[in-house]
């Protein structure tokens, strides 16, 4: 089939990164483009023998210079392509989700090959995240499928709000903004709450000016895996955020539950998601390290389940070490605070954090807390957020349940 998109020849190293599964082309690997095209547009990825390895959206703009969105030469792509694999996403979610597709990630960008798209589904809102320029070209067709394809399933929706509020999109040339996607049939003036029902517990999303794209969807079922541990027993929740692991800690029948953040909008927002679910906690307001530090000084712990959901303490590979030691400090002060028989639930969201980094650290941490660790669960994202193991930026978030021992 002849090909009517331009050409870049890239590298060796390049082409054996796209033959090993990855579906970026970075600037440095691109050794010559043939053809006029303009960033955004399609290009067909070649090897330096001419054989062909993909097609994908361009950008000099970004040090991700190509970014595959088809390893097909026979593919077109025109509205029929992308509603083909929009409905292979969601029927994809569908299938690992079953009821929670009510409230789960039905886009994970390059996992389910839509570059820097992100779609979360809360309820009847959509709130979307578009990170790469081609990606935002064709975001009306995709809005548009996306719509009338979840409508076809059953699953009409009301308002699609668009987080573009992030800096990341500077890098690849767009600007930053965020708002209600306006067209015909979509609500445009709503208040930016919608409550969701994650595993039997009610929450209040506020999607305009919660973080990320509103509520964290991607530990669900780790939250879900913590009420049978904290039954009876005293919990504190450290870096509570929406209040969701303590409040599944109170379902779960903790005899009493204490959420921690610094942040007061974030404890007022856990505060409403209590009364939400008439689940009895405490709150307070306080800098986790200086909490564990305090309590480790005063020799004073009256909790023997601890959970460490903090945020990713790294988000480039140049700052891996001193998020290392941060992780670890926490870590640490939890173990030495936990009774012997006590539990500990600890995770890291961050992808630069590798597994086997994140395990080195809790050995060292067990070790010089002088505790010994018995694994009850290892875990991670929920299947809604796939991982592609030939792309690790899809794999990023360890999730640990321990017993000390």
């Amino acid at each position: 089939m002849e090909r009517n998109f331009p050409k870049a020849k890239i590298t060796k190293k390049g082409e054996l990164s796209l033959k090993g599964g990855h579906p970026w082309v970075f600037d440095a690997e691109v050794k010559e483009i043939s053809g006029s095209c303009e960033n955004g547009d399609l290009v067909d990825v070649f090897s330096e023998k001419e054989r062909y390895l993909g097609t994908g959206f361009i950008n000099d703009n970004s040090k991700i210079r190509i970014r595959l969105i088809s390893r097909n030469a026979n593919d077109k792509f025109d509205e029929d392509f992308y509603r083909r694999r929009i409905r292979w996403a969601l029927e994809y979610r569908k299938t690992v989700m079953g009821e929670d597709f009510s409230c789960c990630r039905l886009i994970f960008g390059e996992a389910d090959m839509f570059p820097g798209l992100t779609v979360d589904k809360f309820s009847d809102i959509l709130s979307v995240q578009v990170l790469s320029l081609g990606t935002e070209r064709i975001k009306d067709m995709l809005f548009k499928l996306l719509t009338e394809t979840l409508s076809e399933m059953g699953y009409p929706v009301r308002a699609i709000y668009e987080r573009n509020d992030v800096a990341i999109r500077e890098k690849e040339g767009l600007t930053q903004y965020k708002g209600f996607y306006k067209k015909e049939g979509l609500s445009d003036d709503l208040d930016g709450h919608v409550q969701i029902n994650e595993n039997g517990i009610i929450y209040d999303v506020d999607y305009i000016n919660g973080q990320k794209t509103g509520f964290f969807l991607d530990q669900k079922y780790n939250r879900l895996a913590i009420r049978k541990i904290a039954k009876g027993r005293r919990v504190l929740d450290c870096f509570t955020h929406t209040g969701s692991f303590a409040l599944n800690a109170a379902a779960g029948g903790a005899s009493y539950v204490n959420a921690v953040d610094i942040s007061e909008d974030a404890l007022n927002t856990a505060r409403e998601n209590a009364r939400l679910n008439s689940l009895n906690l405490d709150f307070t307001k306080a800098d986790v390290f200086d909490l564990l530090t305090e309590m480790e000084i005063s020799k004073k712990c009256d909790y023997d389940f601890i959970i460490l959901d903090p945020p990713a303490f790294t988000k480039s590979s140049a700052t891996v070490k001193n998020a290392y030691y941060g992780y670890k400090e926490i870590n640490k002060k939890a173990m030495k605070l936990l009774p012997r028989g006590g539990y500990l639930a600890t995770c890291s969201c961050s992808h630069f954090m590798k597994n086997e980094l994140f395990v080195k650290m809790l050995k060292e941490a067990a070790s010089e807390a002088s505790v010994s660790l018995r694994q009850i669960e290892c875990r991670q994202q929920s299947a809604d957020h796939p991982i592609l193991w030939n792309v690790p930026e899809t794999d990023y978030l360890k999730f640990y349940i321990f017993q000390i021992v």
